[in-house]
């Protein structure tokens, strides 16, 4: 089915919420309206409409000359397969000796690496993202230092990627959980497609709100690949479920925001290991005092 969109500019906030709101009416009835500031200084805002049938220039050009908008563009956005395009463009992904791949290159998996079978999802962590890619290079070096956890937590899963990875490498007990229930079934379909049913005890839970995460602890490794802010607010917790001596790997920083993060993981008894910046994000491994 093809899509149209049909975009303007103008400015002001309350003259885009308007115009926003007046694009609502039109016949044919667009199927979303969105708008957003253009963040250059200039003070303008861009509307857009986007349609299934063609939209009717008339009407478009009356609106926009009603609230003092610059012509709209109309454009025909070509039919895409993108479950084909995205599996194109993501390629496997090597970190350290993990290799992770979709099953449109599974004849490309090497003989000596732990493989993992990951689909591009609904659910972010395929590996390509620097953040899920810093936080198995930490795992692969933690490895080759001879560490083995027989308790892993993986909080804020997605796809669950790093608690397979630990489940792959060590026996013992893997819980992964999520706030969103989508990560956690497209976790579950992971497991099933790697053949690790039952391997990782995947839950929704915001944090370690869980009676099963809770019932586990304390952890001998705990990844936590979020976001600043919620890993901020995670600290206490996540010292509390870490035995002594245990690791944390978090990522989901910003460069300029792991300073911040690893003051308050310290404050909680956890203290820095090693860092490493891959693009513009950072992964932080830490380790809580003995």
């Amino acid at each position: 089915m093809p899509t149209f969109t049909a975009l303007t500019t103008l400015t002001g906030k309350k003259q885009a919420e308007a115009l926003a709101e007046a694009m609502e009416g039109l016949e044919p009835e667009p199927t979303g309206v969105g708008i957003f500031e253009i963040e250059d200084g200039s003070g303008l805002w861009e509307v857009g409409g986007y349609f299934t049938e063609s939209p009717d220039l008339v009407e478009l050009a009356l609106l926009a000359a009603a609230f003092g908008a610059r012509d709209f563009a109309v454009s025909e956005v070509p039919e895409t397969d993108w479950v084909a395009h995205v599996r194109r463009e993501l390629a496997p992904v090597e970190a350290g000796r993990f290799f992770l791949y979709g099953s449109h290159d599974a004849d490309k998996v090497p003989g000596d690496c732990i493989p993992l079978l990951i689909e591009a999802a609904m659910a972010f962590g395929t590996g390509h993202h620097g953040t899920t890619l810093g936080c198995l290079r930490a795992l692969d070096r933690l490895m080759t230092q001879g560490f083995v956890a027989g308790k892993v937590a993986d909080i804020g899963c997605g796809t669950a990627v790093l608690a397979m990875a630990a489940a792959r490498v060590w026996d013992g007990t893997f819980v992964a959980s999520d706030i969103d229930q989508v990560a956690v079934d497209v976790a579950e379909a992971n497991l099933k497609a790697n053949g690790m049913e039952g391997q990782v005890h995947c839950v929704e839970a915001a944090g370690f709100d869980h009676p099963d995460i809770t019932a586990n602890a304390p952890y001998d490794l705990i990844f936590a690949n979020i976001l600043k802010g919620p890993l901020v607010a995670l600290a206490p917790d996540l010292a509390a479920h870490l035995r002594p001596g245990g690791y944390a790997i978090l990522s989901g920083i910003l460069n300029e925001q792991a300073d911040e993060v690893r003051k308050v993981y310290f404050q909680s008894g956890i203290n820095f290991v090693e860092d490493e910046k891959i693009g513009d994000w950072t992964t932080l491994l830490l380790q809580k005092k003995a």
